[in-house]
């Protein structure tokens, strides 16, 4: 028995090994590299990797190992059983080391620190990732487009990108992905589970890149700025929407109507308009509307809420892209600007208006006379004269 932790065993070598858990003392040492183990199996196990000897060959798809544990817990991944679960969000674990590690990113523990710049991780791989940015050593090589990847996992997962293949299948519907992660985060969709909370707010989030980006906006911070009108934003992709305001780029465009937008949301929104989808329906009036947008700016009317103040004036808004229009009348903002002339304006319609004197269209006909006006209004007033109106 073993005086240290009072455990039992059948025989005094295993009990003198055991010891060596204790002591840390490592006797049996690697020829070929140097490294130290407690037990000559270990040891054993170890020395064909400089052989090359692979013995243990899973029946399942054919992949072999040097070592027996390492075959272990590769079958775990045809099974597909994963029993140790987090009690913090719900995510299961095949194996009990990757719970160990995860645990970590609700305790905020970063045990393994990069000697070189002195950052630190919450898993030995991450770091062991991170040193390859100082070494710059990438070994392995993409045959079709010759990219290099520090680890061959990185590369065995980029090749897909040219061969098309997605393993991972989603059992509820179908769809499959290149990526098991893009795939466990699928899932959520269908059981709705949201393991990450801000503790801000109490929102919860599907995908942990979403949290991220929510977390910025208890900070305001706001570190993106557009050189052209000095409008700043928290993220990246805001600024680089907003740039094509000035820029006048619409890259996303309709293929039944060849409209195009600044924003892929705003293609998706359109598109229900030729689908005739109007699946958000009003329980109030029953009025149903194709974009989620125009449910919930259609649904203040009932309940009379304008949340959106000015705190120059103190008009109240019922939406709060129409506070930021509005705010550009005290602000003097006009991020519209006509390339032609170089006239500014403060709404992307009276711009759209403005064009019309240099293009010299005219889409809006009188239907009594076919006389023809760059504006609606002027059509308005014009249809007066035949009493129309």
């Amino acid at each position: 028995m073993c005086k240290k932790c009072d455990k039992g065993f059948f025989s005094r070598l295993e009990l003198t090994q055991h010891k060596r858990i204790h002591t840390g003392e490592k006797s049996y040492e690697c020829k070929e590299c140097g490294k130290v183990f407690q037990l000559v199996f270990y040891l054993k196990e170890h020395e064909k990797i400089h052989t090359g000897k692979k013995p243990y060959e899973c029946k399942e798809c054919g992949k072999a190992y040097s070592v027996c544990g390492q075959l272990t817990r590769h079958q775990k991944i045809h099974t597909g059983i994963k029993p140790y679960e987090c009690k913090e969000c719900g995510k299961t674990f095949r194996l009990s080391f990757y719970l160990t590690e995860h645990r970590r990113t609700h305790a905020g523990k970063k045990p393994y620190e990069c000697k070189e710049c002195g950052k630190s991780f919450n898993m030995r791989g991450q770091l062991n990732r991170h040193k390859t940015i100082h070494t710059g050593i990438k070994p392995f090589e993409c045959k079709v487009c010759e990219k290099a990847f520090c680890y061959s996992g990185d590369l065995r997962v980029h090749s897909r990108i040219h061969t098309g293949e997605k393993p991972y299948e989603c059992k509820e519907c179908g769809k499959a992905f290149m990526l098991r992660s893009v795939l466990t985060e699928h899932q959520r969709l269908h059981t709705g589970v949201k393991p990450y909370e801000c503790k801000e707010c109490g929102k919860t989030f599907r995908v942990r890149s979403q949290i991220s980006l929510h977390k910025k906006i208890h900070t305001d911070v706001k570190p993106y700025k557009c050189v052209r009108c000095g409008k700043t934003f928290r993220f990246g992709f805001y600024l680089t929407e907003h740039q094509r305001i000035h820029t006048g780029e619409k890259p996303y465009k309709c293929k039944e109507c060849g409209k195009a937008f600044i924003r892929r949301g705003n293609l998706k929104e359109h598109l229900k308009i030729h689908s005739g989808l109007k699946p958000y329906d009003c329980k109030e009036c029953g009025k149903s509307f194709s974009r989620r947008g125009q449910f919930t700016e259609h649904q203040k009317i009932h309940t009379g809420v304008k949340p959106y103040k000015c705190k120059e004036c103190g008009k109240a808004f019922s939406r709060s892209v129409d506070l930021r229009i509005h705010q550009r009348i005290h602000t003097g903002e006009k991020p519209y600007e006509c390339k032609q002339c170089g006239k500014a304006f403060r709404l992307n319609s009276h711009l759209t208006e403005h064009q019309r004197i240099h293009t010299g269209e005219k889409p809006y006909e009188c239907k009594v006379c076919r006389k023809t006006f760059r504006q609606y209004s002027h059509l308005y007033q014009h249809q007066k004269t035949h009493k129309v109106i």
